[in-house]
């Protein structure tokens, strides 16, 4: 068997597992979206939120191997932030805008509100730190 044949085979070996792992992160990622529509509050205003999913810039291989990240924008209001996701060991793992990181075992409903509100305060304080005089707000 030739390298390139070997290569193939552990390709195909893996696509189920792959796949489904690529599906649950898409689900939470969208289940995100779900809730950073209903975490604005008193301090986090926001009037609208989309979702796009995009391929992760820093996948440097196609299809992306297990453990690889899941990537979508997310428009918050006047901005957009970068949200990449990966399975570890049953934990949902993820980095978002500037330096933002999360670790979830659990994914019930006020986890995600939790999650979602963190995000919000973390990108309107990189944005109030870049710019004086604003009050933190995203739109």
């Amino acid at each position: 068997m030739s390298d390139f044949d070997a290569l193939q085979a552990a390709i195909r070996r893996h696509a189920d597992a792959r796949q489904a792992e690529q599906r649950a992160c898409e689900a939470f990622i969208n289940a995100l979206y779900h809730a950073l529509r209903t975490a604005s509050g008193p301090g986090l205003p926001l009037n609208n939120v989309t979702l796009d999913f995009t391929p992760d810039p820093a996948n440097r291989l196609r299809p992306s191997p297990p453990g690889g990240w899941v990537a979508a924008w997310l428009r918050l209001g006047l901005c957009e932030v970068l949200v990449r996701v990966r399975r570890t060991e049953g934990t949902f793992q993820g980095e978002y805008g500037a330096g933002g990181t999360f670790q979830l075992e659990r994914i019930s409903e006020d986890d995600l509100i939790a999650l979602a509100r963190q995000l919000l305060r973390d990108v309107a304080a990189t944005y109030a730190h870049q710019s004086s005089g604003t009050s933190g707000q995203l739109n």
